[in-house]
This record gives structure tokens, C-alpha cells and sequence, in this order.
């Protein structure tokens, strides 16, 4: 499987160990799965992790993975 890149990264601020650039759709899936707090895994988190793997096969855009992911670490708090 190919890994999507974003045209610009997104920057999401995890507390206290600081900002992390996010270049494609497999590190938003590693992102979400691995350091996302467990307090925000609420829908605008599954959207972010289901249209990010959606893109790694083919059927969304790396538009659409990286829009999702940017209003999930918004709606967290944690957009840097």
C-alpha cells in the first residue's frame, strides 16, 4: 500500500511533549491511533481515522484526509 501526502502538513500540538507535523495519511492513522488522548476519540476523531485509510485506498482524496484530520485536532484542542 502507497501512503497519500498531504500537500501541507498539518501541526497537532500533543501536551506536553509538543507539536508533531503530520505529512500523510499513514502518519495521521499512526497519529490517531497512537497518541490521540483517549478523552478525544469522539466521531470527529473516526471521521479523521476512516477517510484517512479511506485515501490510503484509493477512495477519498488527500484533501478530504487531511480537512477531516484538521477539524478533529481542532474540535480536540490541539491544533498547533
Amino acid at each position: 500500500m502507497n501512503d497519500v501526502w498531504f500537500s501541507e502538513p498539518v501541526v497537532i500540538d500533543f501536551e506536553p511533549s509538543g507539536q508533531h507535523k503530520v505529512s500523510s495519511c499513514f502518519e495521521a492513522i499512526e497519529c490517531l491511533d497512537q497518541r490521540w488522548p483517549r478523552r478525544a476519540r469522539d466521531r470527529a476523531w473516526r471521521s479523521a481515522n476512516r477517510v484517512c485509510r479511506d485515501a490510503l485506498d484509493g477512495l477519498r482524496s488527500p484533501v478530504e484526509a487531511r480537512k477531516t484530520l484538521r477539524k478533529a485536532a481542532k474540535a480536540a484542542g490541539l491544533l498547533g
